[in-house]
């Protein structure tokens, strides 16, 4: 008998060095099988009180919109267009004169709570009573990489998990077949695999890719899952692959650990998963909702349709990233913000049937839905025709279970600057994520070489005024 065996410390020691590790991988199943019928596939070992929401769906506009030509009206600045007003630049982190610049769109009143939203987005606005839109944001970093990076994993120059990866880690799937953190087209560069890397959380934590990163024209599918092997093939090879990487394992390892579940987990999709996301199954009503075949909505409304499908199917955190592998983010209008038309267009209609589908089908309910950029712009302009970057004052909104419907909270300065009233860091939205997943974020903790280590460090506050 091989010696290791006899000095296995358990019976589940026993089992993974037992027959190439087959004991274990049975044993796996078993639990599973009787997790499952108990009532749940995950046991959410964070959940700290009762959640408010299962899932959200990421909406990033990579770049950077205008808070002041979208949703955060400022009428002083009519007042001021073409006049210099002194403000601390926050590139430059001088105090200078520069020449403020109206909104290039007119804002109009929508819904029973009567919000402002410019003319960029008119189908979503129709939904502006589900809306609850965060007016205060401020964040840390000014130029595209660490604001991202500061967006998605809550550091801006170190390697951290992402916001994905930490729900993955704290709440697991719904489905044992599909990963909890799915990101479509995500930006492949600005911080690229970092904002949905797993770092130091075990590898299965990472975002599973759909589509071609920074191509925002791609088409999301899980058919590139499908193995050319036969399912007997391809369960041998998996078996065998999985018994000699358990066979070398010495200690129990939680990188090592979180490997084997990644490869156990890309067999399961591979044999069950190719057919989630397939949008030739929907109505053509509901291809339509989404503006899917006609232009300029086709692409992103295959992303949102895609993040709606994987919300039905049990994942946990879905990011839709509209995006490109420029050397400047799609959003980012230094010179020309009248490009900021033709990106809503391309976004709009999707956007407002991704909240008209979720409600209809009754997910909006437990899903939230969280849309925005790394940051916003400046009041004042930029090669006479556009804005800078501004982490001091910006908007983001969510809709969904846990938040007020057609509520505004917080605001920036007369001019749209900075954050003045109710204002929220980018560590407070992460805090309030969590919370409404039933996690709080205090406790969801990654012990690593001596510091237990969090998505929101050793900040954050939960934003109680916008709670439902």
């Amino acid at each position: 008998m091989d010696s290791r065996l006899l000095q296995a410390s358990s019976r589940r020691d026993w089992l993974r060095q037992a027959g190439c590790g087959f004991g274990s991988i049975a044993l796996a199943g078993i639990a599973s099988r009787l997790q499952a019928a108990s009532g749940g596939l995950e046991v959410p070992s964070a959940l700290t009180h009762t959640p408010r929401v299962k899932r959200i769906i990421f909406v990033f506009m990579q770049g950077g919109p205008s808070h002041v030509d979208t949703f955060d009206l400022k009428p002083e600045l009519a007042k001021w267009d073409g006049k210099k007003a002194t403000f601390n630049n926050p590139r430059t982190r001088q105090v200078e004169d520069h020449l403020v610049m109206k909104s290039l769109w007119d804002f109009r009143q929508h819904g029973q709570c009567g919000r402002q939203v410019s003319t960029l987005f008119p189908e979503t606005a129709k939904h502006v009573d589900d809306l609850c839109f965060l007016h205060g944001m401020h964040t840390e970093g000014v130029a595209h990489g660490p604001a991202t990076l500061f967006l998605h994993t809550g550091a801006t120059n170190l390697v951290r998990p992402s916001v994905g990866a930490w729900i993955s880690y704290g709440l697991g799937t719904e489905n044992e077949n599909l990963p909890a953190f799915v990101t479509i087209n995500p930006p492949a560069n600005k911080g690229g695999p970092r904002n949905y890397g797993n770092a130091f959380l075990p590898a299965m934590h990472q975002g599973t890719v759909l589509g071609s990163p920074g191509d925002r024209n791609a088409v999301p599918r899980l058919h590139n899952l499908e193995s050319p092997l036969a399912p007997e093939a391809r369960r041998r090879q998996f078996e065998f692959l999985n018994g000699l990487d358990r066979l070398q394992a010495n200690e129990p390892d939680p990188n090592f650990e979180g490997a084997i579940e990644s490869l156990e987990l890309a067999w399961r999709m591979q044999s069950h998963a190719a057919g989630i996301v397939d949008l030739d199954r929907e109505s053509v009503a509901t291809r339509e909702l989404y503006g899917i075949g006609k232009k300029p909505t086709d692409a992103f409304g295959r992303q949102c349709l895609a993040a709606r499908q994987l919300a039905e199917a049990g994942v946990r955190y879905i990011q839709i990233s509209h995006c490109d592998n420029g050397a400047t983010p799609v959003w980012d209008q230094h010179s020309n913000m009248p490009k900021h038309e033709e990106l809503a267009a391309e976004v709009d209609r999707p956007i407002a049937g991704l909240l008209a589908d979720l409600k209809r089908r009754g997910l909006l309910e437990d899903t939230l839905v969280w849309w925005g950029g790394e940051f916003g712009r400046t009041p004042f302009t930029q090669n006479k025709n556009g804005r800078d970057h501004n982490p001091r004052g910006f908007t983001t909104w969510l809709a969904g279970g846990g938040v007020k419907p057609g509520f505004a909270h917080g605001e920036t300065d007369e001019l749209g600057f900075a954050a003045v009233r109710g204002k929220v860091h980018m560590h407070d939205l992460h805090a309030t994520l969590l919370h409404l997943l039933g996690v709080d974020h205090e406790k969801l903790t990654y012990r690593l070489a001596g510091r237990d280590f969090r998505l929101t460090d050793v900040a954050g506050h939960v934003v109680n005024e916008i709670l439902a």
